[in-house]
């Protein structure tokens, strides 16, 4: 895709950076670019473990031999099953903020892809249902260390050309480990064996392994090691990979002087320090509120039934066959990377908000006519409406995907300043799992009892949730990273703008000497 001139040329785009890029650095053409986004697939594919285990326990439960070994689990204990990863991840948060702040972002990566592969180790060679039960527990503390660390590092090292689509990604390759376990799991299960399952379990740890003895070859966050007084450290990574090494680069001067500005006001204003700088003033109050609420949304918007529970959605529309089973769910999965790739490279072209709204309005739409078709098969036994029912799950996940898979991460770290971004992307993971634990509890008991009629009550919250979208989603594109947390905070901005602009003013005739200006930069 490209970034066309009238984007660039637009106030805000001429206010940033824009306007320092150098045009002739691209990321298929520079040595260093290509080096960064090759550590940065190293972090993006922390979502793929995430992805992994959802798609594993759908193809999981449709498994003979792993239902028999484990005793053909139900209702309450197939929701604490489902759920356990995100009771483990729960214990983990509180953790996640002192240790990515404190240590840095990649040593978090590094622990939680430990613990990720211990619970892989243990899921593969289980013996019982509580050693599965203490294995997805692990798996779910280790993503809880690992996940949000991999996504700041991922904001907050890109070059910013390249970021959002970056960033949005992140939680795109979520289905790239729900493909690969879907299709797994497909392939095994012709296996006469308890391996059918077993070499799904233990290919989970994967993404983890490469983390383990990869992740200090990638560079550490210029902001986070600004935090600790390494100014030197952070200006040489950013001139390393976003200028050729050249310490004096515009762009680079542009983005450390904003940098430094941003966590010299954090520090100066009292509010911004603590758990308690997180609803201290009306602009923080108000990105907590738009951060908890994308969180739960994204996991309370029908797709919970689909994510954990397809095989029972599948129940109630007569499709019970197994290996039909597991076919839909492979090709879902790719269909739903399809989308998500597709919301993630349109984030700065369309916009988050215009992506949000399109999402939540599609979303309500198609899981309504779901919702009539699951009714009309109940009734009838209509073969056509079970049919439909498949079609409208397809359709209800290519609106969701289109911002609710890659926008949600990458929004949220974008709209909180550095001295809350941890901090308020704990919170964010915490409301996530405590939406897919309520759901993974309710959604199997739910639906054993009350079939198709469940559904009315995610008709009526998808409403509500386009409603919220249309008022509090603000629109974020075009701005580096400071300038769009700053976006809540007024004065701030001008603060921020004025000390970045300064600062790339004092090379600005070199850049206009060294780089003339084409008509897009394409990504």
């Amino acid at each position: 895709m490209a970034v066309d001139a009238a984007a660039r040329t637009s106030p805000a785009a001429e206010k940033g950076f824009y306007h320092l890029v150098d045009r002739n650095r691209n990321w298929y053409n520079n040595k260093r670019l290509i080096t960064l986004h090759a550590w940065l697939v190293l972090l993006l594919i922390t979502s793929s473990t995430n992805g992994f285990d959802g798609s594993l326990m759908n193809s999981l439960q449709s498994m003979p031999h792993w239902r028999g070994f484990f005793g053909n689990p139900h209702g309450g204990t197939l929701g604490l099953l489902n759920a356990i990863q995100h009771i483990g991840s729960l214990s983990g948060y509180p953790l996640s903020p002192y240790l990515s702040d404190g240590l840095g972002r990649r040593p978090s990566v590094w622990v939680g892809a430990t613990f990720m592969i211990a619970g892989a180790v243990l899921q593969t060679v289980c013996k019982n249902i509580h050693q599965f039960i203490g294995a997805r527990f692990l798996i779910g503390f280790g993503v809880s260390l690992a996940s949000p660390a991999a996504a700041m590092l991922v904001t907050e090292v890109s070059y910013p050309v390249y970021r959002p689509q970056l960033s949005s990604l992140y939680n795109s390759l979520y289905y790239s480990g729900n493909i690969i376990a879907s299709w797994t799991a497909f392939g095994t299960a012709r296996i006469d064996s308890d391996w059918s399952w077993r070499i799904p379990s233990v290919l989970q740890a994967a993404p983890s392994v490469l983390q383990f003895f990869l992740i200090w070859l990638v560079p550490e966050s210029p902001r986070w090691l600004v935090s600790k007084g390494k100014e030197t450290e952070a200006l040489r990574t950013l001139a390393y990979y976003h200028a050729d090494g050249d310490e004096t680069d515009p762009l680079v001067l542009y983005e450390f002087e904003e940098i430094k500005t941003a966590i010299k006001l954090d520090r100066e204003v009292k509010n911004n320090v603590g758990w308690r700088a997180l609803v201290a003033t009306r602009g923080n109050r108000r990105r907590m509120l738009v951060a908890v609420a994308i969180a739960w949304f994204s996991q309370w918007s029908g797709n919970g039934l689909v994510s954990y529970y397809l095989n029972k959605v599948f129940d109630t529309i007569g499709i019970t066959d197994a290996a039909v089973q597991l076919l839909i769910t492979a090709v879902l999965a790719l269909w739903n990377f399809a989308w998500a790739a597709l919301g993630a490279f349109q984030a700065d072209r369309l916009g988050r908000r215009t992506l949000f709204l399109a999402s939540a309005a599609g979303m309500t739409v198609f899981f309504t006519l779901q919702t009539v078709c699951s009714a009309r098969y109940a009734l009838t036994q209509s073969a056509p409406a079970a049919h439909a029912v498949i079609a409208f799950i397809f359709l209800y996940y290519a609106a969701y995907d289109i911002a609710f898979s890659p926008l949600i991460i990458s929004y949220t770290l974008e709209i909180l300043p550095y001295s809350l971004r941890a901090k308020g992307f704990n919170v964010f993971n915490v409301a996530l799992s405590v939406a897919l634990i309520f759901n993974q509890y309710v959604n199997p008991i739910a639906l054993e009892k009350l079939a198709w009629k469940y559904y009315i009550v995610y008709c009526c919250w998808l409403v509500f949730e386009t409603a919220f979208v249309y008022v509090f989603i603000v629109e974020t594109k075009n701005r580096t990273l400071e300038e769009t947390a700053a976006l809540f905070d007024g004065e701030d901005f001008r603060t921020l703008e004025a000390a970045a602009r300064n600062a790339a003013e004092v090379r600005q005739d070199d850049f206009d000497d060294k780089s003339s200006e084409p008509d897009e930069v394409r990504v």
